[in-house]
């Protein structure tokens, strides 16, 4: 570990999110400079400037901050529910289920607000159909729980693959560009921000429980945890964080998985830290690989889900070669 003090492991992370916030306000088609982007935040800009900074990049760059925040939360607290560091919203269907859901309600002409409860239930059965598939009739192991998340995952991409088939031509480009990730109407991050931070703080509040529920049902029925009931809340909460995104900016993968990782080998396995810290990080991912989305072939725009996952995957391979060498 290299910090030994979570404390600073917070702040240097709470810096680096500042940070790659501050660079996705400077960093565009139309370059401005430090000092005309802190004019703008402040009202002291010109209007086309404070249009650029405040009312486009600030908006967008926040929102990739809390769906990446609200990503790598969610994936944290499957891989305590489901005690498997592979569990995250994306691999194991919960992030499929959502859009499945989402997509069908779309396509029937239903308002935002149908489509946000779609996607929650979408996220919620997924989750349910992986942990209820994986145990069966005894214990489930975490090559069985990985396999049958995949398995279910294919099983939603098939599914939305048929819904995209069935999509009229002039909206197939938009749908195809918001399931890849696109944050281009993602311009309202405050309900985002302030779902992140509820979840955070209670995560936070609650670490202690998560530290001993990390170490099996058996280890949490012993001092008296009501595993079944915070079995059904941590559903309820990944089920919610996982739709918000999803109905934000699409299916976005690897945020969740990678950043876990990286905190642990940062700080260890205490929730006290993991919790906070992964929002943070996650937030700067994301935030980073947004202003590469949209700058590296400016004016197009990549979708953003495979920038994360052409970072997450040799990100992930370098943390999973770096553990098997301290064991």
């Amino acid at each position: 570990m290299f910090f030994k003090r979570p404390g600073l492991l917070i702040v240097s992370l709470a810096m680096l999110a500042i940070l790659t916030v501050l660079f996705a306000l400077l960093t565009g088609s139309a370059d401005v400079s430090y000092s005309s982007a802190i004019a703008a935040l402040f009202g002291q800009a010109p209007e086309n400037i404070h249009t650029l900074v405040v009312e486009l990049r600030l908006p967008r760059a926040l929102s990739a901050f809390a769906v990446g925040g609200l990503l790598a939360v969610a994936g944290v607290l499957m891989q305590v529910l489901l005690r498997n560091p592979l569990a995250e919203p994306y691999i194991l269907g919960s992030s499929g289920g959502a859009a499945v859901a989402a997509l069908i309600v779309i396509m029937a002409g239903a308002g935002a607000a149908l489509v946000d409860l779609a996607a929650f239930g979408g996220a919620m059965a997924a989750t349910l159909l992986v942990f209820s598939v994986a145990q069966g009739s005894g214990s489930w192991t975490p090559a069985r729980l990985l396999l049958t998340g995949v398995v279910l995952a294919a099983g939603f991409s098939a599914a939305t693959t048929l819904l995209l088939a069935l999509t009229p031509d002039r909206n197939l480009r938009g749908m195809l560009f918001w399931l890849m990730g696109d944050l281009s109407f993602a311009y309202q991050p405050w309900r985002l921000l302030i779902l992140l931070a509820l979840i955070t703080c209670a995560g936070w509040t609650a670490a202690r429980y998560l530290n001993v529920l990390a170490r099996g049902d058996l280890q949490a029925a012993i001092v008296g945890l009501p595993v079944a009931g915070w079995r059904i809340g941590i559903f309820a909460v990944t089920a919610l964080a996982t739709a918000a995104s999803v109905t934000t900016v699409g299916v976005i993968g690897f945020v969740g998985l990678v950043i876990p990782h990286l905190v642990r080998l940062l700080a260890g396995s205490d929730h006290r830290v993991v919790l906070p810290a992964s929002a943070l990080a996650g937030g700067a991912l994301l935030v980073f690989a947004d202003t590469l989305s949209r700058t590296l072939l400016a004016p197009r725009q990549l979708p953003v889900g495979a920038l994360t996952a052409l970072l997450g995957v040799p990100l992930f391979l370098i943390l999973m070669n770096r553990s098997q060498r301290t064991i």
